[in-house]
């Protein structure tokens, strides 16, 4: 399974690399020009684009996509747009007239509500949200991953996950990569938008329930 990751070369999208590397399957790491290639495990395969001017083919031969790039709140509003909003509809788009499988999107907790959210982080949330909402009714199978606040801590493998909303305020990206790595290919996933958190639930047993939760 070749898997095409944009943002792989971010804190999180580099553990989502090895992970997928580590499971067999194949990481195609999504990359500009300028991009740190040496964060990336040894022998990824990179496919250079930029998400802002991303080329018909960019999905073509893939059988999965994953978007967990982001330009955060601290990026001027017009960037967050050209990435988190624009590229993320733009890859979506390509990946499903390329026969892509399914697209897996890294959104964030309050894409839901945006008008709710810090006031610093609202353009950033404005932008996830309309992406998931494209995703959404783009006629291509998804998942939706909307974690709390991220921390470099090692994983636990507990998260808790539900489609309303979590009770804990942060999660490692090591259990968020895994939750993205699960989310490719397990079956309960599809058409799932759920938030995560740190937990007591295995990521193995809270996938089985994502839907329901």
């Amino acid at each position: 399974m070749r898997i095409l990751i944009a943002g792989a070369t971010g804190l999180t999208g580099r553990k989502l690399t090895e992970k997928i590397q580590q499971s067999g399957r194949t990481p195609i790491a999504l990359v500009r020009e300028s991009s740190d290639l040496s964060v990336l495990p040894e022998g990824v395969q990179t496919q250079t684009a930029d998400l802002a001017n991303l080329p018909d083919d960019v999905a073509q031969g893939m059988d999965a996509v994953i978007f967990a790039a982001g330009s955060g709140g601290d990026t001027p509003a017009s960037q967050t747009e050209a990435i988190d909003r624009d590229g993320a509809i733009s890859l979506i788009e390509k990946a499903k007239r390329a026969g892509v499988r399914r697209f897996v999107m890294l959104s964030s907790v309050g894409a839901d509500n945006p008008d709710k959210g810090p006031e610093g982080l609202r353009h950033y949330l404005e932008a996830k949200k309309a992406a998931d909402e494209h995703l959404e009714t783009a006629g291509i199978d998804y998942a939706i991953v909307r974690p709390v606040s991220l921390t470099n801590d090692p994983g636990t493998g507990c998260v808790e996950v539900s489609a309303d909303h979590v009770s804990g305020s942060e999660v490692s990206r090591e259990d968020v990569a895994e939750v993205l790595e699960r989310c490719v290919s397990v079956p309960e996933a599809s058409g799932a938008v759920f938030e995560l958190s740190e937990g007591e639930d295995s990521i193995g047993d809270a996938m089985m329930h994502v839907k329901a939760a």
